[in-house]
């Protein structure tokens, strides 16, 4: 069985394990400890790696991210350590990683753009994924649902998932 990874890189991210048809297996929440900067939270290298090994997985897809310019030069160097840490776990493993813009998942999930509309993506996993509903049960769990769908949405677009 061929597995990918869908990936919210946020703190509060997830990684999300689908089949190549879009069945949804798990969803794991992003690794975080409090060693970043001034002790910060922070993606966990090891952690994340650990999650990336496990799932087998043979494709990755991940929101791509990047500092505003409403963020200082700690939030800056975060979003770089975390992108870093996960290109660099998934080429360490021989996962080809594509980057897909939130516009771009959003519209293959028929969620309108913004913040504001971010517990949409719990409604659209849920409906895509009934039998998995505890998953994205909580508020919380919207970043849960996004990496479900930013997964799904590389699938889409290559072909390989039914809408």
């Amino acid at each position: 069985m061929t597995t990918i990874l869908g990936i919210d890189p946020g703190l509060d991210g997830a990684i999300a394990v689908l089949t190549d048809g879009g069945e949804l297996l798990e969803v794991h929440n992003m690794p975080t400890l409090l060693n970043g900067a001034k002790g910060r939270r922070a993606v966990n290298p090891a952690l994340f790696a650990s999650i990336v090994y496990s799932t087998q997985a043979n494709r990755a897809y991940c929101e791509l991210i990047g500092p505003r310019p409403s963020d200082g030069s700690v939030g800056a160097f975060g979003f770089g350590r975390t992108r870093g840490i996960i290109e660099g776990a998934l080429a360490a493993a021989g996962i080809p990683l594509e980057m897909i813009a939130p516009p771009v998942w959003k519209r293959a999930s028929s969620i309108a753009p913004g913040k504001e509309n971010k517990d949409s993506a719990r409604s659209v996993a849920i409906s895509r994924w009934p039998s998995q509903a505890a998953l994205f049960a909580r508020k919380c769990d919207c970043d849960r649902a996004e990496a479900a769908l930013i997964g799904l949405a590389g699938l889409l677009r290559e072909g390989r998932a039914a809408a």
